[in-house]
């Protein structure tokens, strides 16, 4: 294999170096082109209303675990540019990841991610902790920062379950790629004012894992009804809600035909009550 600039039948730097198990930092050595963050707008086109954008993802801790969901909806401005896009995704055995903001960066981004970790274990033999993997994000979130300014900005979420500490763990992240960890509950994207709100009236550290699925449901459920780039459960598409959950079994995508018997009990509920499940005053 050669690369334009080195001699024929040599090796490449990048793949003789000793340098940590990083694909990232491999790919930035050896071709750094392919990084989301080192592409350039083609001529003629603005970061605005005509790059389709993803919006509303929650994470809802439960004991021994965690939830993320994610709902379809992709907006181009005022326009609905996808009814049925994926925001969550799997990171590796014990850990989901989902993006809000511009979609096909954001899809990069995971990719790349997913390939980091896998990378990692197979060059170390062991997968990194909870912890490293959430900081390998940062790095990369961070790498993105050029786009970030010029409009194109992805902000993940990432979750996953803690072996060591036997927990699930959610860390969110800033577009300059700050890393922080939240606890018990989080969402991002633009329905997110109205999904937090939903989330703190129904969390109760004792959840049970579907009783955390109901709960991420109803918070997209609010975040639909006050957010219009943020998609409702669509029954006569049966478009549902994206939704992982991550516990010392590893990662889960719930079936469609799960979700959507859990939602068809979510708008029950709603045709009673419009506004929701209400919380206890004490």
């Amino acid at each position: 294999m050669t690369s334009q600039g080195s001699a024929p039948g040599r090796l490449p730097g990048a793949f003789m170096s000793q340098g940590p198990p990083s694909f990232t930092e491999f790919l930035s050595s050896y071709s750094p082109g392919l990084l989301p963050g080192s592409r350039e707008l083609p001529a003629g086109v603005s970061a605005g209303d005509q790059i389709p954008h993803g919006t509303t993802i929650v994470t809802i801790t439960f004991p021994g675990g965690v939830v993320m969901a994610g709902d379809r909806r992709a907006t181009a401005g005022n326009v609905i540019a996808q009814r049925d896009i994926e925001k969550v995704y799997r990171a590796d055995e014990y850990s989901a990841v989902a993006i809000a903001g511009t979609a096909g960066i954001g899809l990069e981004v995971v990719r790349l991610f997913q390939v980091e970790l896998e990378h990692y274990e197979k060059m170390e033999g062991r997968t990194l902790s909870l912890e490293g993997k959430a900081n390998r994000l940062a790095t990369m979130v961070r790498g993105n920062l050029g786009m970030a300014l010029q409009g194109l900005v992805v902000v993940p979420l990432f979750a996953g379950y803690d072996e060591d500490q036997d927990k699930g763990r959610i860390f969110s992240y800033d577009p300059a790629g700050g890393r922080y960890e939240e606890h018990d509950f989080y969402s991002i994207g633009s329905g997110s004012v109205f999904a937090k709100g939903a989330l703190k009236k129904l969390f109760r550290p004792e959840l049970a894992e579907e009783d955390a699925v109901v709960a991420s449901i109803q918070a997209l459920y609010d975040a639909a009804d006050d957010d219009s780039a943020t998609g409702g459960p669509d029954l006569t598409r049966r478009i549902f809600p994206v939704i992982a959950v991550v516990t010392a079994d590893g990662y889960r995508r719930l079936p469609d035909e799960e979700v959507g018997g859990l939602t068809e009990r979510v708008i029950e509920g709603r045709m009673r009550s419009p506004g929701g499940p209400s919380a206890p005053l004490l």
